[in-house]
């Protein structure tokens, strides 16, 4: 019985001690943690909207006027005052032609015409004296209708010899040299219009029902470093089954430097789902992680978050915060967890 009791006794003190002992650390550690200093931040609360995605696609600098000049004739090059890349206004010559066989066919039909114009005078004057017939001056006179129009032909024959440019324009393609024989329908240059100029792309076939004709988007020129307003002047009614796009023009202002043939992005607008925004600036990056401060008591706590799209100064949370939850913006000192915040 003496021994039990004295080793009740033991364990007690021994109780004690930890217990005091325990209690004289926590007390200690109190006392040597630092207070962590209040810090000014501005804040913002999680929003839930649904923001417009901005969705890129490729396009082209095409002229709104081109053609393909061809030559209707055969016939050796003897002029071409031209060069690749030589500005040209409506009527200037292009290039002429020698082309002797209509050369020859217009002085034959001149000549065939002059007959027939003297033989219907004579047939007249005969009519006149009763030694002709009526019917042998109306033969003659469809002689001579038969003789203008081959007259004529040969006149535009000629007339395609000498190629002029239809519009103002620059020369964008050079396929000929002087001396060179070209045939009809043989492509010996293109003529495009720096004046008029427009955005060829193909649009994703889920977005053709959203654009319609009128509609305006941000065009961006990386060539150039140009941002232009481009108007959708056409849009195809269907998209092409092999592509799953559909063609749409539109129309750009006259700017400095644009070309045709440069490389363009078109930026569509389009309302996207419902989903939580903060300010990109809200978010912290530690390495791969992002991280945001929420304000809790007037107390920073850090919380990880999985972000998706940013767009307009803003970025979209995926997880990790709750709508109307208030975030902290940057500040310039670093923030810890359980900080003290003043808010401005």
């Amino acid at each position: 019985m003496h021994i039990s009791i004295s080793k009740f006794i033991l364990f007690s003190s021994l109780v004690s001690t930890l217990l005091l002992t325990g209690c004289e650390g926590e007390h200690q550690d109190t006392q040597t943690r630092p207070d962590l200093p209040s810090v000014k931040v501005q804040t913002a609360k999680v929003e839930q909207k649904s923001p417009e995605l901005q969705i890129e696609i490729l396009g082209t600098v095409q002229a709104i006027h081109s053609a393909v000049i061809a030559t209707k004739v055969s016939g050796n090059i003897t002029e071409l005052p031209i060069e690749l890349g030589s500005r040209v206004v409506r009527g200037d010559s292009l290039m002429k032609l020698d082309a002797g066989e209509l050369s020859a066919k217009l002085q034959q039909s001149k000549a065939q015409l002059s007959q027939a114009k003297r033989n219907l005078t004579r047939e007249q004057n005969l009519l006149k004296k009763k030694a002709a017939t009526p019917e042998a001056v109306k033969n003659q006179q469809d002689t001579v209708s038969i003789a203008e129009a081959a007259y004529q032909e040969a006149v535009t024959m000629m007339r395609y010899t000498h190629i002029e440019a239809p519009f103002d324009g620059l020369i964008t393609k050079k396929l000929v040299n002087l001396g060179d024989l070209v045939t009809p329908g043989l492509p010996l240059l293109q003529l495009d219009s720096d004046k008029e100029l427009q955005i060829i792309s193909n649009i994703p076939e889920q977005l053709l029902s959203r654009i319609t004709l009128g509609d305006t988007f941000t065009v961006k020129i990386p060539s150039i470093n140009k941002q232009l307003v481009g108007t959708v002047s056409e849009l195809a009614p269907t998209a092409d089954p092999q592509s799953r796009t559909a063609l749409m023009k539109l129309t750009v202002p006259v700017t400095p430097g644009l070309r045709p043939g440069q490389f363009s992005r078109v930026y569509l607008k389009q309302p996207g789902a419902t989903t939580l925004i903060i300010p990109t600036s809200a978010i912290f990056k530690a390495g791969q992680l992002d991280r945001v401060f929420t304000v809790e008591n007037g107390f920073a706590k850090l919380r990880l978050v999985r972000t998706g799209a940013e767009f307009d100064g803003f970025i979209e949370i995926l997880s990790g915060l709750d709508a109307e939850e208030t975030v902290v913006m940057k500040t310039e000192s670093p923030l810890v967890d359980s900080q003290p915040l003043t808010i401005q």
